[in-house]
């Protein structure tokens, strides 16, 4: 190889570094934990220790989906030069940089999404209409869908009629039952991906073990446990399911959020065989642990303090909508943004109990912008540079 292309591979491969290092000390490092530290049910230094282990092995294991989509899905046509592949990572990174220096959560996956298609675009790549509305509709649901939900779920949580040591298990049951079907690296037949439920059939063998038996049986065996914990110990069980939700979400921020950092780098990829996409998934999981460890604990202090005054009960209802839209995300390959999903739930959560004094309105109307104008600077700016730049 040309030692001029291969400077610029290494570059790459540094860049995309960074951006995973920048996505743990943001999004993926900051937002998983942020409810949990809000309602005081661990420190902010703890948090970050444990939202890098999970976000790695969620990057390694379920980061493939996301970055085929990153990839190889945005623009159709092309496949992007090192030079527009690290454009996009630096675009990416340097937005994300600002949010971090800031406080103010920026969308990572709109800022990587708008440079991606921005440089494919102008490279004379052609759009993909299905992906986009696709993605959009993620985007757009998400704040009403997460929102609504963990409204709903705080609404119920305190009711007396409704007592938490059956209210709790039977959302921890909700989730038990999703991961049971959510599919994984090297769980399927030979060396693909797989599920517990589809592992437990090849297993067994059993006509009748199919994926309603499994997953109903694995619903309830986490429902049954949970509820035993809450009622001999409710302050230390509510605790208990609270941080196994945060670890949950962490470690799907880490499958869906790799993929904005590696994704990128698949079309390199293609031409230097001797590297195969789960060591780039490695690599990129690695840096988002280390960013976690480094960088997130001012993000999880900015969410967990300024959006919302939190206790357990509500920081349950913001995280059980933000497992299930995040592992509906990785499912389709659709980038999404963490501080999108976590923040909404968390305002929705809020509203329930406290109303409008329960969420800081500026700093709702700050982020919403960020959001926005984080997507059409990347855009732009990605647009730009190849204008301007040698490829």
């Amino acid at each position: 190889m040309d030692p001029s292309v291969l400077g610029l591979f290494l570059v790459a491969g540094l860049a995309s570094l960074f951006m995973a290092w920048v996505i743990g000390a943001g999004s993926s490092g900051a937002t998983p934990f942020a409810p949990a530290v809000g309602a005081n049910a661990i420190s902010t230094m703890r948090a970050a220790f444990i939202v890098g282990i999970f976000g790695f092995a969620g990057a390694v294991v379920q980061g493939a989906n996301v970055s085929e989509a990153v990839g190889r899905g945005l623009v159709g046509g092309i496949s992007l030069p090192v030079t527009g592949v690290i454009v996009v990572l630096a675009i990416g990174a340097g937005l994300m940089a600002v949010g971090i220096r800031t406080g103010y959560p920026i969308a990572t996956a709109f800022t990587v999404t708008g440079s991606v298609v921005g440089v494919g675009l102008a490279l004379g790549g052609s759009p993909v209409p299905s992906k986009y509305l696709q993605i959009g509709g993620v985007w757009l649901l998400t704040p009403i869908v997460g929102g609504g939900l963990a409204y709903g779920i705080a609404s119920v949580l305190p009711r007396a009629d409704v007592p938490e040591r059956y209210s709790v298990p039977v959302l921890a049951a909700l989730v038990g039952a999703v991961l049971a079907n959510v599919e994984f690296a090297y769980l399927g037949a030979g060396t693909t991906a797989g599920s517990f439920v589809g592992a437990a059939r090849r297993a067994t063998e059993f006509p009748m073990v199919g994926p309603v038996t499994v997953s109903g049986a694995v619903a309830l065996s986490v429902g049954v446990v949970v509820w035993w914990d809450i009622r001999r110990d409710t302050t230390g069980g509510l605790r208990r399911v609270l941080l196994a939700l945060g670890s949950l979400v962490a470690f799907s921020a880490g499958g869906s959020q790799v993929g904005l950092a590696v994704g990128p780098l698949l079309p390199l990829l293609d031409s230097v065989t001797m590297v195969p996409v789960m060591a780039a998934l490695v690599g990129g999981g690695l840096g988002i642990l280390v960013g976690s460890w480094t960088g997130a604990p001012r993000m999880i202090k900015s969410l967990a303090r300024d959006y919302s005054s939190l206790g357990p009960r509500r920081s349950i209802a913001a995280l059980v909508p933000s497992f299930l839209i995040a592992q509906l995300a990785v499912l389709l390959g659709v980038p999404v943004s963490f501080n999108e999903i976590v923040v909404s739930a968390i305002i929705g959560s809020g509203a329930a109990v406290g109303g409008s004094d329960a969420v800081s309105a500026r700093k709702i109307l700050v982020t919403v912008g960020a959001w926005a104008g984080s997507f059409a600077l990347a855009f732009a700016l990605g647009f730009g540079a190849i204008a301007v730049l040698p490829v």
